[in-house]
């Protein structure tokens, strides 16, 4: 069956050689971009819509796990189903059993052809029996949640190479400096309502002071309680006890209001089915 493909990985011979073994696996599929990097593969998919996305996870710049999350924010699912997505991956076995317990896709570097050949198989699988998108209809909710929730396991199982801390090593306080950068404050954990990325800090917010740390978001996250810290965008995490009530705007998209903040924060895509009615 034909279908469109774009490759991200930033290795040129890594790159040649996935394409020629896909090459070989499925004839029929059309490689239309490319790319080194996570801002390109954003830009090229959005541009190209492509049905399928082979990202390699670890990318200058913007990971692959980044861009991913970028696009399902972003991807236009009335234009275009959401793509089946297949992680590059040269992650060790452990990591490969995360994505094996789950059965989804992935590619091990080097690239192997039986493994390819499989991964082929269950991409040509879910094309097939993916219901297409008109022009006068919105795409169906439960395939595109299903997508979504495909979208959210592989995300889950790409970034479980850093291991959980165990509860007696989770964070108590956090050692941040102020805006001005002049004092470093233990700020307690039980005091902070969120964290956001933002350059080449993260923002850690309370309800009457902000205070910046280096520590990147995805290596902090491990050592948080995942049941009370909320991952509610790519660039955000909030304490769950603090959210005061959840808006939808006009075009669809969800917004958080935390008590003692007055900003209101944007649920992204990936992370709207926590907040549906119960």
């Amino acid at each position: 069956m034909h279908a469109t493909a774009l490759i991200a990985e930033d290795e040129p011979l890594l790159a040649q050689a996935l394409r020629a073994e896909l090459a070989a696996a499925w004839p029929e599929l059309e490689i239309v971009a490319l790319v080194g990097d996570g801002r390109s593969a954003v830009r090229e998919a959005l541009d190209r819509l492509p049905q399928v996305l082979f990202f390699d996870i670890r990318m200058p710049g913007l990971d692959g796990l980044g861009a991913a999350a970028e696009l399902a924010e972003s991807w236009p699912a009335e234009e275009a189903p959401m793509p089946q997505l297949v992680f590059v991956t040269a992650y060790d076995e452990y990591a490969a059993r995360a994505f094996e317990a789950q059965a989804l896709d992935y590619v091990l570097k080097p690239v192997q052809a039986e493994r390819l050949r499989k991964t082929v198989g269950r991409l040509q699988q879910a094309l097939a029996t993916q219901a297409p998108v008109t022009s006068n209809a919105l795409p169906a909710p439960a395939a595109l949640e299903q997508t979504l929730a495909q979208w959210r396991q592989l995300l889950a199982a790409a970034g479980s190479g850093a291991p959980l801390a165990p509860a007696a090593a989770l964070l108590k306080f956090i050692a941040a400096s102020d805006t001005g950068g002049s004092t470093v404050h233990m700020v307690p954990i039980d005091a902070v309502l969120y964290f956001e990325a933002a350059d080449k800090y993260v923002r850690v917010l309370t309800a009457g002071h902000e205070y910046l740390i280096r520590t990147p978001l995805k290596q902090l996250m491990p050592q948080l309680d995942a049941n009370t810290f909320w991952q509610v965008h790519r660039a955000v995490v909030v304490r769950s006890d603090a959210i005061e009530s959840v808006q939808r705007d006009e075009g669809g998209k969800l917004h958080l209001a935390l008590r003692g903040r007055g900003e209101r924060i944007a649920v992204s895509r990936l992370y709207a089915h926590l907040f549906r009615a119960m």
